[in-house]
């Protein structure tokens, strides 16, 4: 029964980190990167789909990606799927290629950013740590039902604080590393 509490937790907590990572490539940096173009969606015949599904993202260099819609007329509502965004970018179409330039950050955004970053990273701490504070109510309940001692308790509350501090020092990390990247010019 602590096993499957602590594998619960963990995997849980996994997902949480793994979350904060999805959550941080919408975050767009100085560089061009495919992943920023994710939460992008397009009218395909009616129904919104994401423009991975439609086209096609490659980078073109350090500043520039390449997006390239499968079918041509879907070149004017990729164009527009990525204006009407609000990643605030400015894609601009040559024939069946559409280019979008990654802005420069100013100081002021790339502020905003962080702060934007760390409010991420909060929201991933605080549900890492729901997952802690479940785990060791399902413990407690596990004790008053007298199906383990407390004993078992206290080393199922140990262990489980123990992947609290590891995957907090992970979700630390990765915020010290979005941080790093966006204060580079």
């Amino acid at each position: 029964m602590i096993n499957d509490i602590k594998k619960d937790a963990e995997s849980r907590m996994k997902k949480s980190v793994e979350a904060l990572n999805g959550n941080f490539n919408k975050i767009r940096t100085g560089r061009a990167h495919p992943s920023i173009l994710d939460a992008v969606t397009v009218d395909y015949y009616g129904s919104q789909v994401p423009l991975s599904q439609v086209a096609s993202v490659n980078v073109e260099d350090a500043r520039t990606l390449a997006v390239a819609p499968w079918e041509q007329g879907m070149v004017a509502k990729v164009e527009k799927a990525i204006m009407t965004s609000d990643l605030g970018l400015n894609p601009s179409s040559a024939g069946n290629v559409i280019r979008v330039p990654m802005p420069m950050l100013t100081e002021e955004t790339r502020k905003g950013y962080i702060k934007q970053a760390r409010s991420e990273a909060e929201n991933a701490r605080v549900a890492v740590r729901n997952v802690r504070r479940d785990a060791n109510g399902d413990f407690k309940s596990l004790l008053k039902d007298k199906e383990i001692t407390e004993d078992d308790q206290r080393q199922g509350e140990d262990e489980i604080q123990k992947l609290t501090d590891k995957f907090i020092a992970e979700i630390d990390k990765a915020l010290a590393a979005k941080e790093q990247d966006l204060m580079q010019v």
